[in-house]
């Protein structure tokens, strides 16, 4: 499964990068990019492309946005949902995983957003679910604080709910009869109200939208915690995951395959993503250039916004412990907290946080020396493809189409048959356009159980 990782922002996640001479990411709001993007990535085989985003900035270092504004990183930042219809339009195969939170704001309006875009994109759509990790984006609708992380995560439960109800139970599959003769375009018979009322939510329905090819996107998700797989074993398809070191992605892949089968569904029902680096060319030459290229103009600073680290590294000696720099700086709470390293030196804790060169799940190195290590991590973490990050607009994802796709498609590791009309969860799963019937949302399928709970979202 490939897919290539992006955000309709100008600094995504190789910070500083958007400064090489060459780089397109400063056209990020220019739609020229967009499709120039998506062509090149369905001529590539690529499954989607996965749009992240976020609701607030960057201001947990040094206290404020200002690095975060002034580096570009996540900020400008543009909503990604708009960007679909363009790139759908310039393709045929390609599927788009869009990123949206359940955190903020109801469930109704987003539903039809979405069978929206089912509809433009014949299918070709998914849904990442994210409850938002911004303090920024918590007090930018209203709120003095983040929800604490579990309720985050039970929100987004009753929020899927109430969208599956909206999107399988509301409509009939022959609710529209377009009759031009009797004038009836739709039955209402076949239509109904969901009535949802929960804990977090009270929408009276009925859907806004007609039934879409695949009715309910396919399901994202990005997760590690305890709660995260839980939520994942009752609603996931694909999971975006991954870890610091080898065997972690393959702990958490079996983790939500055992929630997956703790929720009647098949562990086989969810395939796993990681977000890999690849950095390659047709000689060793080459690859060291862009090497030294990208490292050259890496931000010092942009990780450390990123990962809203609350205290500035930078401003003490590598050698002294994380607990003599958040006493240096009076954050004695942080030490009282917990969650940082506090014995570990300052200079390996900042050299830790710097995922651009990160050891596992990266590659530099000539074709086949890439491939055979995308086969390795496919075998030993057992996961099913790749998130390819960017270090430079177009360059990686040109390098990675014309020298990695021939040679992953010689082993058989990337499919060459293109179905006409096949939707995402076709291209996925192989099987129906549709969400299987063991999973939680086929339970409203002909408007059954809109008023029975669902099983409670245990963890």
């Amino acid at each position: 499964m490939l897919n290539l990782f992006e955000m309709n922002t100008v600094g995504h996640i190789t910070h500083g990068l958007w400064r090489q001479p060459g780089n397109n990411r400063s056209r990020y709001a220019d739609l020229s990019y967009w499709i120039e993007l998506a062509t090149l990535a369905e001529q590539g085989g690529f499954d989607t492309i996965f749009l992240a985003d976020v609701l607030g900035a960057y201001d947990v270092y040094q206290g404020s946005a200002e690095v975060a504004l002034r580096e570009g990183i996540q900020i400008p930042n543009n909503d990604p949902m708009l960007l679909i219809p363009a790139m759908a339009a310039v393709t045929e195969h390609l599927g788009f995983g869009v990123t949206f939170s359940t955190s903020y704001e109801p469930p109704f309006a987003f539903a039809r957003r979405m069978s929206t875009l089912d509809h433009l994109t014949n299918g070709r759509v998914g849904w990442n679910v994210v409850t938002s990790y911004l303090p920024n984006a918590a007090r930018n609708f209203g709120l003095t604080d983040q929800i604490p992380h579990d309720e985050r995560y039970e929100i987004a439960d009753e929020f899927l709910d109430v969208v599956y109800k909206l999107w399988e139970g509301s409509w009939d599959d022959d609710a529209v009869v377009g009759d031009s003769v009797t004038g009836v375009y739709t039955d209402p018979s076949k239509v109904r109200a969901i009535n949802h009322v929960g804990e977090h939510f009270r929408v009276a329905g009925p859907h806004l939208s007609e039934p879409s090819p695949q009715r309910t996107p396919v399901i994202f998700q990005a997760t590690g915690s305890k709660v995260g797989i839980e939520l994942a074993g009752r609603h996931a398809e694909v999971i975006f995951t991954g870890g610091r070191a080898p065997g972690d992605a393959a702990r958490n892949v079996a983790a939500i395959r055992a929630a997956n089968e703790r929720n009647g569904r098949l562990a086989t029902d969810t395939k796993f993503v990681v977000q890999a680096a690849v950095i390659v060319g047709r000689t060793d030459a080459e690859v060291a250039e862009k090497l030294e290229r990208y490292r050259r103009f890496t931000s010092v600073q942009g990780t450390f916004v990123q990962q809203s680290i609350p205290f500035d590294p930078l401003l003490h000696p590598a050698d002294i412990t994380v607990r003599e720099a958040l006493e240096r700086e009076g954050l004695f709470d942080l030490i009282e907290a917990g969650g940082l390293p506090l014995n570990m030196a300052v200079g390996q804790f900042a050299a830790s946080l710097d995922q651009a060169w990160q050891k596992h799940f990266f590659v530099a190195g000539t074709p086949k020396v890439v491939v055979d290590e995308i086969e390795r991590w496919l075998a030993e973490e057992n996961i099913d493809g790749i998130n390819l990050r960017q270090y430079h607009s177009f360059e990686t994802l040109r390098d990675f189409v014309e020298l990695v796709v021939p040679e992953l498609r010689r082993r058989g590791l990337v499919s060459t048959s293109r179905p006409a009309g096949e939707t995402l969860r076709e291209r996925l799963f192989g099987a129906g356009p549709r969400l299987p019937g063991r999973h939680l949302a086929a339970r409203y399928r002909g408007g059954a159980n809109l008023d029975v709970p669902p099983p409670p979202f245990t963890h």
